[in-house]
């Protein structure tokens, strides 16, 4: 007598099939393997982890950089000598690169919970591998030329630190439905002592992680100290050219308290405001004088410039991505600004009552006003008739003159210097980058009573961070932004933080022991029912053939005739030991 081997029955598993044919090409059943990750593969593995977390921070870094993004382009500008907005590149690449190296982590995981071989397609390891070292190459140009912008990370985090660490526990506790299933799965005692130790690790160290976090604004709000005042950085450059004066009227209609320039001298000696070295960039001197376009600004005379258009480039080039916003009329006055005197900025502020804050670059040696740029500076700030309390007074050199010709101009020092020191050379403000004060560094000059001015803030975020960190004025390229910022982002009591973070530890310590629970109860049931080890795909196939209400399709993946003879058992008997479901087809009679 001879029997037809049973048919076997499958479900289709296109979800399956996806997985594990996107991330190793293996589309086909017989391609698929259940067996351990050989050690190359886990190689490539802890490679597309090392990816992964490299170009998160990067990622991060980029998100957190907006705040400078115009002083990175700047320093761009003068390297190539070219205005152009290097961030976009930048930022299209870096998506598009996290976006895969995501997409391969998470299919990476899906594999890994399923049971099946991790196996990384050839082009896959090509592509992990141009990733890993297009950001290292991105990671070494940032640390040679914007080194000082690492330090958004470390500020920023005072910010997102307590937000970060939920979304961290979060993505922890759900991870431990796969380590779960490995533990479950492992036949290995070693095995599994060493993945829950390694992942208990981890989740102790989020659980503690907020002893390690601070944030200023973890403070009670009765604590909070008044709304730091915006001084507008070359106006409002986001909205008009910067450092004309439609930009400082600009800023005066976003309710700034002081104005910020720099300051060049010209060949007559006028001061005049230019932030560039050159005309380039800011006027039409390639068209004017177009064989002194490469000269230093300070070797024209202020007849020359003012022949220079000095708002034409921004309607050209567009540097904050804002010229659509504007109406017809604003972008007729943008056209016609020229270069800005000093005189003419002092003139603006003393009929606004705002305070005027300028730096002074010294003109280059030859220059007729090298050893006069400070008497003819003054003599500029005297003929405006600009009341001496309202103008910070930044440079350095002949300070001791300055003050005896001129001792209403409030002294303001652009070094970083002890309050001690500052009080004895007569100094009662300060002007320094954001990232120059610590917030206890903050809270020591406010206690001193020195006035700390940090530049160049844009982000509500880090204006909320330096609000609550008690600085008394900030210098903005954006005021229309910050003027959107009644109150500090977010404010927190140390008690609420407190709650928060102890209910976020319980919650997820009790869905991690629900799902181990959960784990392990299911695994000894397929055991118990003559399963020898956790196979997912198996339980599907056993599931669907059982279940003869779902949409199934029968496969005749292989026809087997077998004879049976004396001690041979029937295929019935095979698949029974082997814990699948099978139907008899009628013998054959000879």
């Amino acid at each position: 007598m001879v029997k037809h081997q049973p048919l076997q029955v499958y479900e289709r598993q296109l979800c399956l099939s996806c997985i594990t044919g996107i991330y190793g090409c293996r589309w086909k059943r017989y391609q698929r393997s259940h067996d351990d990750t050989t050690k190359w593969e886990l190689l490539w593995s802890l490679i597309l982890l090392l990816t992964f977390c490299l170009l998160l921070v990067w990622f991060y870094f980029w998100w957190e950089a907006h705040n400078d993004y115009n002083e990175f382009n700047w320093f761009l500008y003068n390297r190539s000598g070219e205005w152009s907005d290097g961030t976009v590149p930048i930022l299209a690449t870096t998506a598009a690169g996290f976006t895969y190296i995501a997409f391969l982590m998470v299919l990476a995981l899906c594999h890994i919970a399923l049971g099946q071989q991790l196996n990384l397609h050839w082009l896959h390891k090509i592509g992990v591998t141009v990733a890993l070292l297009t950001t290292i190459a991105g990671v070494i140009s940032v640390n040679q030329t914007w080194g000082q912008e690492w330090d958004v990370i470390p500020i920023s985090l005072q910010a997102t630190g307590p937000f970060l660490h939920i979304g961290a526990l979060a993505a922890v506790t759900a991870l431990s439905w796969i380590v779960a299933g490995q533990v479950a799965r492992a036949e290995k005692p070693m095995f599994q002592v060493v993945v829950v130790l390694l992942y208990l690790s981890v989740l102790l160290g989020l659980y503690v992680m907020p002893l390690y976090i601070t944030s200023p604004c973890i403070m009670e709000p009765t604590s909070l100290k008044p709304r730091p005042d915006v001084i507008g950085h070359q106006g409002a450059p986001m909205l008009a050219p910067e450092n004309t004066l439609w930009s400082f009227q600009r800023a005066l209609q976003m309710n700034v308290t002081g104005l910020e320039a720099d300051v060049a001298i010209s060949m007559d000696g006028v001061p005049f405001l230019m932030h560039d070295h050159t005309l380039r960039r800011t006027t039409d001197v390639e068209k004017v004088f177009p064989d002194r376009q490469m000269d230093e600004a300070s070797l024209f005379n202020w007849t020359d410039l003012q022949q220079l258009n000095a708002g034409q480039w921004f309607l050209k080039d567009d540097p904050f991505w804002m010229v659509h916003t504007l109406s017809p009329h604003e972008k007729t006055l943008i056209a016609n600004q020229s270069v800005c005197s000093l005189e003419q900025l002092l003139k603006l502020a003393s009929y606004h009552n705002s305070t005027v804050v300028f730096r002074l670059r010294r003109p280059p040696p030859g220059h007729p006003c090298y050893h006069s740029w400070i008497n003819d500076t003054l003599h500029a700030v005297q003929q405006s008739g600009v009341p001496q309390s309202l103008v910070m007074w930044t440079p350095d050199e002949d300070r001791a003159q300055v003050r005896q010709l001129a001792p209403g101009l409030i002294q303001t020092s652009v070094e970083k210097r002890s309050p001690q020191s500052l009080h004895q050379s007569g100094i009662s403000r300060l002007l320094l980058r954001y990232n120059q004060a610590s917030t206890q560094e903050i809270s020591n000059f406010s206690e001193s009573h020195i006035n700390l001015t940090l530049y160049t803030v844009n982000e509500p975020w880090l204006y909320s961070v330096l609000w609550c960190s008690g600085v008394s004025s900030v210098s903005s390229e954006a005021p229309h932004i910050l003027k959107k910022v009644p109150y500090p982002i977010w404010l927190m009591g140390p008690h609420e933080y407190c709650l928060m973070w102890v209910s976020a530890d319980l919650i997820s310590f009790a869905v991690v022991i629900g799902i181990f629970i959960f784990q392990n109860y299911h695994m000894i049931r397929y055991r118990m029912s003559g399963m020898r080890s956790y196979n997912p795909e198996q339980i599907m196939l056993s599931a669907a053939v059982r279940r003869s209400s779902r949409d199934i399709s029968v496969m005749k993946e292989k026809l087997i005739f077998s004879e049976v003879g004396n001690g041979v058992g029937s295929a019935e008997e095979l698949y029974a030991d082997n814990g699948y479901d099978y139907y008899t087809n009628q013998g054959i009679s000879q």
